[in-house]
């Protein structure tokens, strides 16, 4: 399968830190200023092997309080910037609001979890499979990463023609299982969009109409969207390895696997929300409905992780053709890290995000966590 489709790789990956490079202007470090020298270190080893222009804005939250930082590439050099409302595609972590308008409905009463999705979609699939909206949400639905015809798409832009038709027809005529539903839970863009298509179809609306109303007017977002147009001024280019601007991309039918563009303000807003224990909705969205090993299970969009220390983290990573992001949070110490960047998730360096989100969890607690990346 072409990595480039990914979208994201749940992976657990963290490496070493060392020394900062930087130029702090006192105009630059209002944002940041509180934070310990050691997550420093660890932001500006990773980004110093980053090209020019790569940019990452970064929320850090300890015991329910948030600090921005954020850090560009310039003539070779790492400059902190202020980029909290600067806008980013967060890929992946799409799938975790995704669950979240599950969770809603469910919570409304709407929904059941064990509803067959052939009920929303209004037709049967390929011989007469059977799939549950809990299957869609904790990758448990048997259908594989991406329909067979994306696989070979152009990277540029590769889910921007898959409409309504195209669904319907790879859905009825083309599908090819890759597991029994509910046996395994094996990651699929295509079975987290289809679960905010299905969802849609219930709510009669689009899928950015349900995130503005459920969602982002809830937890004042006010600048996050699946419509890049909105928001296209404060919009950071995607880049490649290489630092060359890419194509941003259109996800069409499957929005709900990765097609939101938000600010890390407004991420931390989300973020902070999941701490109040009374949230009925954001609780059952962190609830685990599928073990896959003793210390990972998959909630309703989010990953549940539990540390060597013991810390239970919900994490889940995002990547696009110019964009890696990574978000993580501890419920119940009310810490979490957040990062959005302009990295490409296709090359060699989308590592360096995914490996510095736990490790600056780990230094909020003054711990050092360490595991191989891929």
């Amino acid at each position: 399968m072409n990595k480039s489709i990914l979208i994201l790789s749940m992976v657990v990956a963290i490496q070493g830190c060392g020394n900062p490079e930087a130029k702090r202007s006192k105009s630059q470090v209002i944002e940041a200023e509180t934070l310990p020298e050691a997550q420093y270190e660890l932001v500006f080893d990773k980004v110093k092997a980053l090209p020019n222009q790569a940019e990452l804005a970064i929320a850090i939250i300890e015991n329910g309080k948030v600090n921005f930082v954020g850090v560009k590439r310039e003539q070779d050099s790492t400059v902190l910037i202020q980029n909290k409302d600067r806008i980013f595609e967060i890929g992946s972590i799409t799938k975790v609001f995704t669950g979240t308008l599950l969770a809603n409905y469910l919570v409304e009463g709407e929904v059941n979890l064990e509803d067959q999705i052939d009920k929303y979609l209004g037709y049967s699939l390929k011989e007469d499979v059977k799939i549950t909206l809990k299957q869609l949400a904790t990758h448990s639905s048997g259908l594989p990463r991406v329909p067979a015809s994306l696989e070979a798409l152009s990277l540029e832009n590769p889910y921007k023609d898959f409409g309504e038709k195209e669904l319907k027809t790879y859905l009825t005529h083309d599908l090819r299982m890759k597991h029994k539903p509910g046996e395994v839970s094996d990651y699929s863009n295509l079975g987290v969009g289809l679960l905010g298509y299905v969802l849609s179809n219930k709510a009669q609306m689009t899928y950015e109409e349900m995130l503005q109303r459920k969602v982002f007017s809830k937890y004042g977002m006010d600048a996050s969207t699946t419509l890049r147009s909105i928001l296209e001024n404060k919009l950071v280019k995607g880049l490649n390895d290489e630092g060359e601007e890419v194509s941003n991309w259109d996800m069409s039918v499957l929005a709900g696997a990765g097609g939101i563009l938000s600010s890390v303000k407004d991420m931390s807003k989300f973020a902070l929300a999941q701490f109040d224990s009374l949230n009925r909705e954001l609780v059952l969205s962190r609830t685990a409905f599928f073990e896959v090993t003793e210390n990972y299970s998959m909630a309703l969009g989010w990953s549940v992780i539990q540390t060597e220390s013991g810390d239970v983290w919900n994490w889940h990573n995002g990547g696009t053709g110019g964009y890696t992001s990574s978000m993580i949070i501890d419920v119940i110490a009310k810490n979490g890290v957040i990062i959005l960047s302009n990295v490409s998730a296709l090359g060699e360096l989308t590592n360096t995000i995914t490996s510095l989100a736990p490790a600056l969890m780990g230094a909020i607690k003054g711990e050092e966590i360490a595991s191989d990346s891929n």
